[in-house]
């Protein structure tokens, strides 16, 4: 006899936190749902529930119940409950690797105190996933993935083996028609045995011949509850061969096997439209949320928490666990997508804003501790990556404007300084009443004026006039009541005048090395006046330099719209796009070509008009040089442009009313750098269109290479279609996209996540500056079938007001790994850090500390913070390498660890305190160090 066909059938709910309606709005409902389902647990022990994979809905329940928390952690225990493993479910492509190791960590070790997370990495909802998540899910120790977008077409069966770039294969569970294929089971008491029995022959076609395991059927919807006598209602439905069941996910993957054997394989992340909509344009909606998340993220990942980590402050480890918090929770699949309602993208720019400042705030407070040795006059400077550097820094110096300026180091090198800007000296010049003096002087706060400190002050009755002299630093015995007294003493006329001077201050650029993930610290020293010996970076040091300039690049030059520093040369042609040159003869026209079209979409997908009309030509060009080198050279490319205000999404075209939009592309090299810095900016005055920056190839592409999430993974011109929307081959990049042929590519290097394409047959490089649309979800769509969502206005997603993007390019030849673009990456993106210093005037400056090296040939940080008084650095190859890691004192002990940091084998510690680790291409590696603290 036929042993009959098990269904394990799952009710949950799927819980988007916060979408079409804020996080609160939702929250309520979400409470209200989970008070009826654990009240039908606690009468029906055959109740089961899965909370969707994330415990963020278990954490914003219990903050409201928290009476129910012995109640779930019974359920849980008991088997009948699943939670986690995530703490919120993501989107991949929009945050950082490390945030995803985060939010993967902290959803298990908090589902752990709740009785345990299901064992599963379910990705239920994700717009397409990341080629590494095979090697995060399997490193933290989960031997299942459960998918559904994304998934190629050629897959067809259940279960296929899912591998990373690094090798690791995980077996994956796909969904056939979503995470809600069984939705609609129970709706209908009378209906359910013929509902059954069509699920279990829908399903049952994606069992290959042999396989006669349970099958998973997935009973729930968006934010709602199962049938409160679910378990009666499939007791009673008899359907011929079929056995249904109640069940978690966790009870469904513990009835199938973790090997991958004969299973089809798919390579890499997963993108493809062919059974499911992937929604691509939630990557460039709002891009000003992706650039929030980037930037503190940064600021978390690569500076905060390696100063705290590596320079033993401890007392700071709960402002960064507030700043992971809301990196986490706005990495939410419908937060910084910006797929939301206006409200939830408010909050989502509020919550990184936060993170962002919490982690500036950590940085302050480990760097003001660490600039005490520093002098005042001194600046102290933090690298924040694993390799010494010699990189520019801005800083603000209070030097004469009549003489050169320098910046000297501890060692005695003189790295000679370009002057970009001078502060006022003259802050007040005010003819005062006599009767209004006292007023005047309660401006003083200890001895604080304007912003600055009093160093001294003077009364002079002869001619009337009060002056006091302020800078950065002041005079510690300063008293403003001697001030007061000496004014009555003086009497004098009825009008005095008022004078506030300040020490007179320069912004100044120099290049100053640092060592890796350590400090330098530099102060100004008075050159000889600028001229032609001092413009360049090997001029000799003034008289209060005691040692040697610092060799250094070739200078940068401008001439006319020409900037070059001999290693690329960048001229502005007269539309204003760029001409691109290199020593070795590559060379490149019509860079940074602004084109501006319809968009008539929503924020899921990008839809032209059906009549678009293309801008792409200026009509008035103009060039600004702002600062003509030798360090740094900026010039402003001014373009005029006529765009149409807005679409008529009924008439399929753009409207012909028209706004004048200025766009200043500007252009900055940097001595040293092969890659040219470029930031956009414009006030958006226009709706319903996208903004475009246009780079021509040196050769046709075939493909695209991206950086994304602790990999780079290799896109062609197309993507596969056939799930319900228009495959258009837009994709994300995070840190760089590259591209080209034999005669030459071009890398754009990124601070973000951004969307870019292939163009006209693979000749040209869009990246994607704007997107501005008014509607969350388009009922009707011109490139989707089905509305992704409610339809809802949006008109902030509009995105009017002052925007800007920041990117460098970087021409080359050969392949992207061996013309260094990852490395290119790296130092676009992360700059030298700096803190006044605030010790004794007359101290010398401290010695450079190096914090900890990493070498290796591909070998990229990604991480690096205290984990319990070990250092956890997290790293990635990008070739079969050996990973080299020294950290300038002796090593105690050093260990692998998993990617959730469970400590596993000891490694070998050489002769010399370096820590050797042999990495395949692609693998992401956790180790601890135990380290002594400094002195």
């Amino acid at each position: 006899m036929d042993r009959p066909t098990e269904i394990i059938v799952v009710p949950h709910t799927h819980w988007d936190r916060e979408w079409y309606e804020p996080f609160q709005r939702f929250r309520l409902r979400l409470v209200a749902l989970l008070d009826e389902v654990f009240d039908r647990m606690a009468q029906d022990e055959r109740q089961r529930f899965t909370l969707d994979g994330q415990l963020a809905a278990v954490d914003d329940y219990l903050e409201v119940r928290p009476e129910r928390r012995e109640q779930v952690v019974a359920l849980v225990r008991a088997g009948r409950l699943a939670v986690g493993p995530w703490q919120i479910l993501l989107d991949e492509f929009l945050c950082s690797g490390e945030n995803i190791v985060r939010n993967l960590e902290r959803g298990l070790a908090r589902s752990a105190g709740l009785g345990g997370a299901m064992p599963v990495g379910y990705l239920p909802d994700m717009f397409g996933h990341i080629a590494q998540m095979p090697q995060f899910l399997a490193g933290a120790g989960l031997a299942h993935a459960c998918v559904f977008r994304g998934v190629p077409e050629r897959i067809r069966s259940h279960a296929f083996a899912w591998q990373a770039p690094d090798g690791t294969t995980i077996r994956t569970e796909y969904l056939p028609g979503g995470y809600g294929n069984a939705a609609g089971l129970m709706d209908d008491r009378r209906l359910v045995t013929r509902r059954a029995t069509d699920l279990a022959e829908r399903l049952r076609g994606w069992r290959p011949d042999g396989d006669d395991s349970p099958i998973l059927a997935m009973y729930g919807a968006d934010h709602a509850a199962p049938a409160p006598d679910a378990p009666d209602l499939l007791a009673a439905a008899g359907v011929d061969g079929v056995q249904l069941r109640l069940g978690t996910l966790a009870e469904y993957f513990a009835t199938q096997p973790t090997t991958v054997d004969g299973l089809p394989t798919v390579a890499g992340e997963l993108r493809s439209h062919a059974r499911a909509n992937i929604l691509p344009g939630v990557i460039s909606v709002r891009a000003h949320l992706k650039q929030a998340m980037g930037r503190a993220e940064r600021r978390v990942e690569r500076y905060a928490e390696p100063l705290a980590a590596l320079f033993h402050d401890p007392s700071v480890q709960r402002f960064l666990d507030m700043a992971w918090t809301r990196l986490i929770d706005a990495s939410c699949h419908d937060s910084v997508t910006g797929c939301g309602c206006d409200e939830t993208a408010e909050q989502v720019a509020a919550r990184l804003a936060e993170a962002d400042q919490l982690g500036r705030a950590v940085c302050d407070l480990v760097g003001a501790r660490l600039a005490g040795a520093v002098p005042r006059d001194g600046q102290l400077l933090f690298n924040p990556t694993p390799a010494a550097r010699t990189a520019l820094v801005r800083l603000d110096v209070e030097a004469s404007p009549d003489e050169g300026v320098g910046l000297v180091g501890a060692d005695g090198r003189v790295a000679p300084a370009q002057v970009l800007d001078r502060a006022r000296t003259l802050l007040a010049d005010d003819l005062v009443p006599a009767a209004d003096l006292p007023a005047v002087l309660t401006r003083v706060h200890g001895r604080e004026l304007y912003g600055q400190e009093i160093t001294a002050w003077s009364v002079s009755r002869d001619d009337a006039t009060l002056t006091f002299q302020v800078a950065r630093h002041g005079d510690p015995t300063f008293d403003v009541e001697d001030v007061r007294l000496a004014l009555a003493a003086a009497g004098g006329p009825d009008r005095w005048r008022v004078r506030i001077v300040a020490a007179p201050r320069l912004t100044v650029a120099a290049l100053v090395e640092v060592p890796a993930l350590g400090l330098a610290s530099v102060r100004p020293v008075a050159l000889p006046p600028e001229g032609p010996a001092t413009r360049a970076n090997g001029a000799a040091p003034g008289p209060e330099a005691t040692g040697t300039p610092s060799a250094g690049p070739a200078p940068v030059t401008v001439v006319d719209r020409t900037v070059d520093n001999g290693l690329l040369r960048v001229e502005v042609a007269e539309d204003g796009t760029l001409r691109l040159s290199t020593p070795d003869g590559l060379s490149v026209d019509g860079v940074a070509r602004i084109v501006d079209g319809g968009d008539v979409g929503d924020s899921y997908n990008y839809a032209p008009p059906a009549a678009d009309e293309l801008v792409d030509k200026p009509r008035a060009v103009r060039t600004v040089v702002v600062h003509d080198g030798p360090v740094v050279a900026v010039l402003d490319v001014v373009r005029e442009y006529r765009w149409p205000v807005g679409a008529d999404v009924d008439a399929g075209s753009r409207r012909v009313d028209r706004e004048t939009v200025t766009v200043t592309t500007r252009v900055e090299l940097r001595a040293g750098e092969p890659f040219a810095r470029l930031r956009l900016s414009f006030d958006n005055r226009c709706d319903d269109h996208r903004v475009r920056l246009h780079l021509p190839l040196p050769a046709a592409a075939r493909s695209s290479y991206a950086e994304g999430q602790f990999a780079v993974v290799e896109r062609g011109l197309t993507a596969e279609g056939g799930g319900g929307e228009v495959p258009l081959p837009t994709f994300p990049a995070s840190g760089f996209v590259a591209a080209g042929g034999a005669e030459g590519s071009l890398a754009v290097l990124l601070t973000q996540p951004t969307e870019y394409e292939l163009t006209d047959s693979g000749r040209e490089l869009a990246v994607t500056v704007l997107r501005a649309i008014g509607m969350l979800s388009r009922n009707r769509h011109a490139l989707r079938d089905e509305p992704a969502g409610p339809q809802v206005p949006t008109p902030l997603a509009q995105c009017r007001g002052e925007r800007s993007v920041e990117l460098a390019v970087l021409p080359f030849r050969g392949d992207w790994d061996s013309a260094g673009v990852l490395a290119a990456a790296e130092a676009y993106r992360h700059e030298l850090l700096d803190f006044p210093g605030s010790g004794e005037p007359s101290a010398g400056l401290p010695a450079p500390v190096t914090g900890l090296t990493v070498d290796g040939d591909g070998v990229a940080l990604t991480s690096l913070r205290d984990r319990d008084g070990r250092i956890e650095l997290r790293m990635v190859a990008a070739r079969d390498t050996d990973a080299v890691i020294g950290a300038g004192r002796d090593v105690r002990g050093a260990w692998r660890a998993d990617l959730v940091g469970r400590p596993g084998e000891p490694l070998l510690i050489d002769g010399d305190g370096l820590v050797r680790l042999p990495l395949r291409a692609w693998e992401i590696a956790t180790v601890q160090l135990d380290l002594p603290g400094p002195g």
